[in-house]
């Protein structure tokens, strides 16, 4: 045996020799995010997971990956994932079905408490106006010369919400799912950097020390009949959401009817911590820098953060009028919760609203606008999804 030619053997095939520019920049992207969610604690029951995901897909030669079995348009031979593919493929299943999304949904309505939205139910338009940057968002890739289907899935972002994101862009664009997803669920937790600004830039000083009353109680009648409701009404309105808005009532049912508490706890923990890390990881790992630098990346990166501010300036310019309307009684800051990013968008409603004012609670008032967003980018995927689901 040589040992020079084994040793030569070694280098060439070792992941080192076939690390390409483009893996090496999405490395150090997955290390930056690695320490948002790290050091700065940004959303890192998401981030961390999808930086890892990043990381490993980004490794050469790891074939944990393999993008190819499920782009090219057609129909994704799916015994052939199983057969061919790695670790993360079989993960990807359950994005590429939705399946994931949707359980998702399911521990997400589990863990929600309606209440602060049925106590306001002006809630529900502020959750309305931050859908803004959807609108926006398509207007602008199709300017841009994005294709419909490609638009929307593009805009959805402007949702703040990965697993409706994730849900539109299989049905519309699943060759885009990789940016989109990404760039939907980092802008989620880069929510406290984001948002800020922007909520300062368009309020007083006095708008946001402006204390609310306290928000009435809300019967178990009420909130049992609630999902009840919700889901007959927008199922009949837009079939096409029933996926998303089914299991989030259901879960949210579980939680409320008192006569499932096992069930309840299940979707709330266990369920949605295991669906977390496999749709997490696998949504990183669609990132492999040789696909996913391109001009239309960015573009779709760029347009994200644009939905998404917009969707902030459209929650706080709905809370401005709100406050004019009811004689300085409604704070603005609580508009910027109407994106769906729960409860992160209500927490930096709250702490601004201290900056402002030490003495100053929101973050129930926030809750309110902020599960009404849930509500509302799934109405908004639901109607993108009739318009262009069937071109």
């Amino acid at each position: 045996m040589n040992i020079g030619s084994v040793l030569n053997t070694l280098a060439v095939t070792s992941g080192i020799a076939n690390l390409s520019w483009q893996q090496g920049v999405m490395l150090v992207v997955a290390c930056l995010l690695l320490y948002l969610a790290i050091v700065k604690k940004f959303e890192p029951l998401l981030l961390l997971p999808i930086a890892f995901g990043m990381l490993l897909a980004n490794l050469p030669l790891s074939n944990l990956m393999h993008m190819e079995l499920f782009t090219g348009g057609g129909h994704v031979d799916y015994a052939k994932v199983l057969a061919e593919g790695g670790l993360l493929d079989l993960f990807y299943i359950g994005v590429k079905t939705s399946i994931f999304p949707c359980l998702i949904f399911l521990g997400i309505g589990a863990m929600t408490d309606f209440g602060p939205m049925l106590a306001n139910p002006s809630s529900l338009l502020l959750g309305a106006a931050a859908q803004l940057g959807i609108y926006v968002a398509f207007i602008l890739a199709i300017l841009l010369g994005f294709a419909p289907n490609e638009a929307a899935s593009i805009a959805i972002i402007g949702g703040a919400d990965g697993p409706t994101a994730i849900y539109l862009t299989t049905k519309l664009a699943p060759d885009l799912l990789g940016p989109i997803a990404v760039a939907a669920y980092s802008y989620m937790a880069l929510i406290p950097l984001i948002q800020p600004p922007i909520m300062r830039a368009l309020t007083t000083k006095k708008e946001r020390e402006v204390k609310m009353d306290q928000l009435r109680v809300v019967s178990k009648t009420e909130k049992i009949v609630f999902p009840i409701a919700v889901t007959a009404v927008c199922v009949l309105i837009l079939p096409s959401v029933a996926p998303l808005i089914g299991m989030l009532m259901l879960g949210n049912l579980f939680r409320e009817s008192g006569v499932v508490a096992r069930l309840s706890d299940t979707a709330q923990n266990a369920l949605i911590n295991i669906v977390t890390i496999m749709l997490a990881l696998s949504v990183g790992a669609t990132t492999n820098g040789e696909t996913f630098l391109t001009f239309k990346t960015l573009g779709i990166v760029v347009l994200g953060l644009l939905a998404f501010s917009f969707s902030t300036v459209g929650g706080v310019l709905f809370g401005k009028l709100m406050y004019k309307l009811s004689g300085g009684k409604v704070n603005p800051l609580i508009g910027s919760a109407g994106v769906s990013a729960v409860p992160m968008a209500a927490r930096v409603s709250q702490v601004e609203g201290q900056k402002a004012n030490p003495t100053n609670y929101l973050l129930m008032h926030a809750m309110g606008p902020n599960v009404a967003g849930v509500i509302g980018s799934a109405c908004a995927a639901g109607f993108l999804l009739a318009l262009f689901g069937a071109s």
